[in-house]
Order: structure tokens, then sequence, then C-alpha cells
């Protein structure tokens, strides 16, 4: 797993800390096969760039998560990427009165996820995935973020 910070790193959680918590996510989801991914932190102009150019949005959203599209006969563990807005989650955190670290946990978790195929758009999809992310979070100390 790869961690690139598009903005300054004061404050912002470490490497290490996206790894724990991506590698929760996968172990969570019961993921046995090897898993490679990308996450990048980004301000506000590029997550808005991001969101607008691939979902028809304009604004910065908290996480984007982007699957790995392997050509046929290509064989790698790759995933996908994850773009995720460090001061989207920074304002969300303060405006939920959650931990911004618990709150970057849970966009990490959220985020690998839907590189797993997870998703919310229908009413059942979104009750299973939130329902694992809690346990995963849980598994970390973490509270439920939907309580």
């Amino acid at each position: 797993m790869s961690v690139g910070y598009a903005v300054p790193r004061a404050g912002l959680p470490s490497a290490a800390s996206f790894r724990r918590w991506a590698g929760a996510a996968l172990k969570g989801a019961r993921r046995r096969k090897p898993a490679e991914l990308a996450i990048r932190i980004v301000g506000l102009d590029e997550g808005r760039t991001l969101n607008r150019d691939y979902r028809g949005k304009d604004y910065a959203t908290n996480v984007l998560s982007f699957p790995a599209e392997l050509p046929p006969g290509i064989a790698l563990p790759l995933i996908g990427d994850l773009a995720i807005c460090a001061p989207v989650v920074a304002r969300e955190a303060a405006e939920q009165g959650k931990r911004e670290r618990d709150h970057w946990a849970h966009l990490t978790v959220h985020g690998v996820l839907h590189l797993l195929g997870y998703d919310h758009v229908e009413e059942a999809e979104a009750e299973a995935m939130e329902a694992l992310e809690t346990r995963i979070l849980a598994g970390l100390g973490i509270a439920d973020p939907y309580a």
C-alpha cells in the first residue's frame, strides 16, 4: 500500500495508520488474497476536481474510491485507489462531534470496502455495509460512526 500526501502532513494520520485501517477493512471483509492500493490525501481543489470529473458533482467530498479496472489477462493484486480530502474530513468530524482520527479511520475503511465492491445505493446494501464498517471499527476501538 502506498500513501501520498498532496497537502501538508502536519496533524494528519501517518502512513502506518492508514495501513492499519486498510488492513482491518481487508481482514473484516474476509479478503484472503493479496491486495494493493494507493491512498492520496488531497486538498479542497483536487477533491473538488476529482469529484466533478469522475462523479459529475462540483464539490469536494470526503472519500472517493477508484476500483482497479485491469485489462483481461492481467492478474495483479491491485484493488484500486482512494482519494481522501483532508479539509472535508476535518470539517465533518467537527460538525459531527467525532474525534478526527476516528473519522479518518472510518473513511479509510469505507473507501476500502468500496474498492472491494461494497456499495450503499440500495437500502439493504447500505445496511450491510454499515454493519460491516461498524464491526471493523469496533475491532479498532472506534465507536459506531452511525450512532
